[in-house]
């Protein structure tokens, strides 16, 4: 318990009271007095004899410190512990301005607790500092409680005040009345860093240059406003007052600033316009229209376009017509006197207008002055006149199909002059070549026929241009135009389709048949059609009815059940021309008993009684057909039985590019060199001949490799009976060679190594062979042509 007592009276209070951080004057011997050391833990009585324990609750005051001290490093204070004897406490601080930014700014000897500032102060960036103070005994052991010493920098009147801007702009009217206050576009306004508490941060505010020299404006040396003092504020005469504004410091007194003040005086209507002359001349050719006479102009000293300069211009006489108009300029205020209607040098050649002046804002004076006044004289100048056509665009119809040499219209102008000239015509524009003017009497006629049917025409419309040409020195022209509308003429009648239809025979089945028709004129000649039954024969179709659905299109219905088969009905088809062409068709419906959807089924009524409704020219028209078709028929098969015979006569008889010949195969075992029984290809190019093999001349050739148990073919044999069966004539001639056994192969078994007795076969070798060249007749190779000359010559009968 005692201990802890005793710990806690021990704790010590490290910091400053408030003192000022300089040396102690001398006293009157030259000693200085002694440096002060606070001791915040202990106090001696009032007798000086004993030392006393304070409570912890004591509050440090705050050390102050001027700023920008240059003796330095500076001792500010001494703090002591009473824990231990002097010398065995160790002290030291922490904070800003020490361990933290900004560092090294103060110090404390750790023997003695004497704590210095070291560098210079400077309150406008770091006005106060807090620190920690510690002491601890030699081993590191706290021996009191951290204190806070607080040090306040002093301020110093080191900063200059600084306007917000260097220029401020602001506007006064002229003629503003003293203590007028002027309009800023910015507040005038000042600043100081130093304290705003000490009066180093007092600002005042004041005029010291007006400019021009006269000292019109004042200015509140708190508020910054600024006002007139006086009159003679004129626009017209000084446009902009160049101030030059004061700040200063220590209520006026300490540091100063600079700054430009621009105010503009704003312009009020006090000048009224006036014309620069009392009359204006200009001249004008007769017969312009919206075209520019002149320009007046005026003398205005307000401000260079604004409303209190730009002025509006009023004819106020000589203008009973209103023939003219006046307008201004925006640019140069000037007004420009235009010719709204175009005037006549005959009729009046010279005019005397009056013109008056004003702002577009009022005058700002008591008593404004009359308008300003001008006279305007306008000469008409006389010219030679365009001839103009009495009718522009001219509209004609004319209808379609118009011969060569018709008269369309006739197209002339006028010449406006007070001597009329003598007009020609002619044709500018007429890109179909369709017309023809005549140039003195302007007579139009058609060049060629008209044609709707043209690439010129546009919606039925064709335009040319007709120019008409006085005959002045200086020749004018006049430009018209002619439409020319081609009419649509009925000169078709419509066609009906379709002709041929099928429906049923029940009046509650089927949608009947839908009728319309083609027309090759156009509108209004064409539809609506109209359809109707021939009415030579209107009692016979008493179970039809037409019925119309739209201008194009009609419905044929049944009003009786009828019966099926083929049923022809005489219709009429008109249009809606003038006059109204007509034509008739035969239409063939076809009636048919249907399903209940609708679906035709045909049945036998439908092939007996195709002839209800027939006429006798139809039935004759029926008949005479089906009699052609079967002449046509006949013809057919009697030219087909014609070529066939000249078939039969020589299949390939009549090619002379035909190549194929025999082909005789040399690669056979046992017929030898007299086997040269090939296919004979003029059977082929004549089947119905009888052909008998070709056999060399004089005897046949023995064969003695035949086998004797094998009866010799039956030959020739006769090809089928059918000559253009070529396939199956070829295929049996290939089955007897196949059959036939006296032509290899041979299916016996030869035996070619033994050639005793009893062989059929003779010796192998030709030179050694039993037989005789006499045996064989070499005659026929005679007959083979140049190239077997030499073999005739040596095996041939010499």
């Amino acid at each position: 318990m005692a201990g802890t007592i005793t710990n806690c009276i021990a704790l010590v209070l490290l910091g400053a009271v408030l003192a000022q951080a300089s040396y102690l004057p001398e006293d009157e011997t030259g000693e200085s007095e002694s440096i002060p050391v606070l001791h915040p833990w202990q106090q001696r009585t009032a007798k000086g004899s004993s030392l006393i324990r304070v409570k912890r609750a004591w509050v440090i005051p705050p050390i102050r410190v001027s700023e920008n001290l240059r003796q330095i490093p500076q001792f500010l204070v001494q703090v002591k512990s009473d824990k231990q004897t002097p010398g065995s406490v160790l002290y030291s601080i922490k904070g800003p301005g020490v361990d933290e930014e900004p560092y090294g700014v103060f110090s404390i000897d750790q023997y003695n607790g004497n704590v210095s500032v070291n560098a210079v102060l400077d309150r406008e960036k770091h006005e106060k500092f807090k620190l920690k103070v510690y002491a601890v005994d030699s081993n590191g052991k706290p021996l009191e409680d951290p204190t806070n010493l607080e040090i306040v920098v002093i301020d110093q009147n080191d900063n200059k005040p600084t306007f917000l801007q260097q220029i401020f702009t602001g506007r006064i009217p002229e003629g503003s009345a003293p203590g007028t206050l002027v309009a800023m576009d910015t507040k005038i306004e000042a600043k100081d860093d130093d304290d705003p508490t000490t009066e180093n941060a007092m600002l005042k505010f004041s005029i010291i240059d007006h400019g021009n020299g006269a000292q019109i404006f004042s200015i509140n040396e708190d508020t910054g406003e600024i006002r007139t003092i006086s009159v003679g504020l004129d626009r017209e005469k000084m446009s902009t007052y160049n101030l030059t504004l004061q700040v200063a410091d220590q209520e006026g007194n300490g540091l100063t600033n600079t700054a430009k003040a621009v105010i503009r005086i704003t312009d009020v209507n006090d000048n009224p316009p006036v014309f620069t002359a009392k009359q204006f001349f200009m001249q004008v050719v007769e017969h312009k229209g919206s075209v520019e006479v002149g320009r007046v102009s005026v003398a205005d000293s307000d401000e260079h376009g604004s409303p209190n300069w730009r002025v509006k211009y009023t004819i106020i006489g000589g203008d009973p017509d209103k023939e003219f108009t006046i307008q201004t300029d925006p640019e140069t205020n000037e007004g420009v006197l235009y010719v709204i209607k175009s005037l006549d040098h005959e009729k009046k050649s010279l005019y005397e207008l009056i013109v008056t002046v004003v702002n577009e804002n009022e005058l700002n004076t008591s008593m404004p002055p009359a308008p300003s006044t001008a006279i305007i004289i306008v000469t008409v100048k006389d010219l030679n006149e365009e001839p103009a056509f009495l009718e522009n665009p001219k509209i004609v119809k004319v209808p379609e199909h118009l011969k060569k040499g018709s008269h369309i219209t006739t197209y002339t102008a006028r010449d406006p002059d007070f001597d009329p000239q003598t007009l020609r015509y002619s044709i500018q524009y007429d890109p179909a070549k369709w017309l023809v003017i005549d140039p003195d009497t302007g007579s139009v006629t058609a060049n060629r026929e008209i044609s709707r049917k043209s690439p010129y025409l546009t919606n039925n419309w064709y335009t040319t241009v007709i120019i008409a040409t006085d005959d002045a020195a200086l020749p004018n022209t006049a430009t018209g135009t002619l439409s020319i509308h081609v009419l649509e003429v009925n000169d078709f009648a419509p066609i009906m389709f379709p002709l041929t239809a099928t429906t049923c025979s029940e009046t509650d089945k089927g949608k009947g048949v839908i009728l319309s028709a083609h027309d090759e004129d156009m509108q209004p000649q064409a539809q609506p059609f109209y359809f109707a039954f021939s009415p030579d024969r209107i009692t016979s179709f008493q179970n039809w009815t037409i019925v119309k659905v739209n201008d194009t299109h009609s419905r044929l219905e049944l009003r009786n059940d009828v019966e099926e088969g083929l049923h022809i009905l005489p219709i009429i088809v008109s249009d809606s021309g003038e006059p109204q062409q007509h034509s008739e068709a035969l239409l063939n419906v076809t009636v048919c008993h249907c399903d209940n959807n609708g679906s035709c089924k045909p049945g036998l009524a439908a092939i007996f009684n195709s002839s209800i409704g027939l006429s006798f020219g139809a039935l004759m028209i029926i008949l005479a057909s089906i009699i052609l078709l079967l002449l046509l028929l006949l013809l057919v098969t009697i030219y087909e039985r014609c070529r066939h015979r000249e078939f039969q006569k020589g299949l390939l008889e009549g090619s002379d590019d035909d190549i194929r010949d025999n082909v005789l195969n040399y690669d056979e075992q046992g017929g030898g060199e007299e086997d040269q029984d090939a296919y004979d290809i003029a059977q082929l190019r004549n089947p119905d001949a009888v052909f008998t093999p070709p056999s060399p001349r004089g005897k046949q050739p023995i064969r003695k490799d035949a086998p004797s148990s094998y009866a010799a073919p039956l030959y020739p044999k006769r090809p089928l009976t059918n000559p253009n069966d070529i396939e199956d004539f070829i295929n049996n001639g290939l089955d007897a060679a196949d059959n036939d056994p006296n032509v290899p192969p041979y299916d016996t078994a030869l035996i070619y190594d033994y050639e005793g007795d009893g062989s059929l076969a003779g010796s192998l070798s030709s030179i050694v062979s039993g037989s005789a060249d006499t045996d064989v007749d070499y005659d026929y190779l005679n007959d083979w042509g140049p190239r077997f000359k030499k073999l005739a010559d040596m095996y041939g009968e010499q």
